[in-house]
């Protein structure tokens, strides 16, 4: 046995307590329900990989303004409580469940509910305001659904963040509005829009037919053209179901870097079993973080390796070195738990990928930076120009400029970040670069309440509460949604008789 935590029953969702544990290489969690019997299912696939990432420990942060007291234990009673120990770094508002797709591995569905769930824009600003007075307060709010372009008000929500603070917006699509209608995109570019989250889950027309239920890969395209038009950044955002689109991961990534100009990043994101998707077929169909490195690997022909990816986690020594360079008490920090997420860059040399753990020593890099942070924060005489001098002499240890990309010139961009924390800097980092990643949410079947506590990506609701997504998905979504809804016939009867029949996209 590794360690004991709570997790769900499956069926009833209730909590119980569990075991993770390693049998034959992999890490499987068992509980089991009084009414509903025994599950075993697959926590992490490689145990070697498992325990590599074990080695991190995020950063406990103490709540300084929770919403909720904590008192029935976690994952009751989220919103959040003081028993959490990270700070929301990606918020999300849900600003309809309303959709122009049936897709099956979808958590939300106005048609299936039969309701209708969309905050009034009055609501949307309170719960923006929620998240900015959350300390640190959020930096970034993704809208989503459902599919958030449905709403016809939807530029003016993203005008309301950039006024609320937020520093970043971006949208969760599946990209048909933007690629329809002429002018979308540059219209939300223009209020304020920074990234265009894209469903993508292959480069053939078959995984959209299975989890889509519609050929959608013109659809694709041509919203990725009508962006790069606007100027609008896009993140590719596979949902990877074993047997469905796991044999096309190399190609995505391939239909990344030919569109690099435009492209940032490909998240990809296994199926997590809520939902609709068949309970049934869980382990035939799972796919954990480590099966993904194996398929990268593998469909790159070794160009991008297993152990070119890091743990989120291990950018905390970035986080908390800015924080002490700056004096801020409470810096943003990537601190969510070790197994819940996993990245690398590359960049691109001509028609060389070259990853960054090829000519930076990264391990050695964030020694340094926890190194610098200690003497920041024992302070003394002049110290941040002593950390500058010290940082000057390591930093040229770290890059191996005999692998590095022939129009980076690493040394100086790190240094410019150090002594001008040059945000221009920083954009030359991302020039020809991408980021492969991949985030695992949870499910029932494999939630750990370890990983919900150092969750950062967190559900506003309308009540004022603020959950962590996978508890969200998971327990509290279908009950916020029945509150705050309304019958879905009547509220179309009275949108239909007021303004007349929808787009045909809506």
């Amino acid at each position: 046995m590794i360690k004991k935590t709570t997790s769900l029953c499956p069926i009833c969702l209730k909590p119980l307590e569990a075991e993770v544990y390693e049998k034959e290489g992999s890490i499987w969690i068992k509980k089991e329900c009084p009414e509903h019997g025994l599950f075993d299912n697959t926590y992490w696939s490689d145990a070697e990989i498992f325990e590599h990432f074990d080695e991190i420990d995020p950063i406990h942060q103490d709540m300084v303004n929770p919403q909720v007291d904590e008192n029935k234990g976690c994952p009751s009673n989220c919103g959040i409580c003081n028993q959490h120990g990270a700070s929301t770094v990606l918020g999300l508002i849900d600003v309809t469940n309303r959709c122009n797709l049936k897709c099956p591995i979808c958590f939300a569905n106005a048609a299936t509910s039969g309701t209708l769930f969309e905050p009034s824009f009055e609501e949307i600003r309170q719960m923006l305001r929620n998240l900015r007075s959350e300390q640190p307060p959020t930096p970034a709010i993704q809208y989503a659904g459902g599919e958030p372009t449905v709403r016809k008000d939807l530029p003016e929500l993203i005008k309301l963040a950039k006024k609320e603070g937020f520093s970043h917006t971006q949208i969760a699509t599946n990209g048909i509005r933007l690629a329809k209608k002429e002018g979308y995109a540059q219209e939300l570019r223009d209020a304020g829009l920074n990234t265009v989250y894209l469903q993508f889950d292959g480069v053939t027309e078959e995984p959209y037919l299975v989890a889509r239920n519609k050929n959608l890969l013109e659809i694709k395209k041509q919203c990725i053209e009508n962006c790069r038009k606007a100027g609008l950044g896009v993140v590719l955002v596979p949902t990877v179901v074993k047997g469905v689109n796991d044999q096309q991961i190399g190609e995505i990534i391939q239909f990344a870097i030919d569109n690099i100009d435009i492209i940032h990043g490909v998240n990809f994101q296994p199926v997590a079993f809520a939902g609709r998707t068949p309970s049934d077929q869980v382990e035939e169909q799972r796919i954990t973080i480590p099966d993904f490195f194996k398929l990268v690997e593998d469909q790159t022909k070794g160009e991008i390796k297993i152990s070119d990816f890091y743990s989120a986690t291990s950018v905390q020594p970035v986080t908390q070195f800015i924080g002490a360079m700056t004096g801020e008490e409470s810096p943003v920090t990537l601190n969510c738990h070790q197994h819940c997420g996993s990245a690398t860059y590359i960049f691109m040399d001509e028609d060389k990928v070259i990853p960054v753990t090829r000519f930076i020593d990264v391990d050695m890099f964030l020694e340094f930076l926890e190194k610098y942070t200690v003497k920041l924060e024992d302070g003394g005489f002049a110290i941040k120009q002593r950390v500058l001098a010290n940082a000057i002499k390591d930093l040229p240890k770290v890059i191996n400029n005999d692998e590095s990309p022939s129009n980076l010139n690493m040394k100086k961009i790190l240094l410019d970040i150090f002594k001008e924390q040059s945000y221009d800097a920083l954009g030359q980092f991302h020039l020809n670069s991408l980021l492969i990643s991949c985030m695992h949410f949870m499910d029932p079947f494999n939630f750990d309440a370890d990983r919900v506590r150092n969750c950062l990506i967190h559900y506003a609701v309308p009540d004022g509460r603020i959950i962590p997504f996978c508890t969200y998905n998971s327990i509290y979504r279908q009950g916020v949604e029945e509150e705050f809804s309304v019958p879905l016939k009547q509220k179309m009867t009275e949108f239909n008789d007021k303004t007349g029949e929808e787009e045909e996209d809506e």
